[in-house]
């Protein structure tokens, strides 16, 4: 079953589970994200490892979770 209904959450906000407020690397992740979002881009290079990231409002944009546990799922709960 597909989950479609996003989270009770900004889509500038990472649920927990997905970017805990301790993760390595977290500020500056969270800097590239939301300027992806500014931009209105569907995602950022992750500023550690390189490897694209799709942004919050892409993956809403979708209109459901992939279940693949993407960094920015807005459709995660905390």
């Amino acid at each position: 079953m597909r989950i479609t209904e996003l989270d009770d959450r900004p889509l500038d906000t990472p649920a927990r589970s997905r970017l805990p407020v301790d993760a390595p690397g977290r500020a500056e992740a969270l800097a590239a994200h939301d300027a992806a979002l500014a931009a209105g881009a569907n995602g950022y290079l992750d500023p550690r490892t390189g490897l694209f990231v799709l942004s919050a409002r892409f993956l809403a944009d979708r209109g459901y979770c992939c279940e693949r546990g993407c960094r920015h799922c807005p459709y995660v709960a905390d």
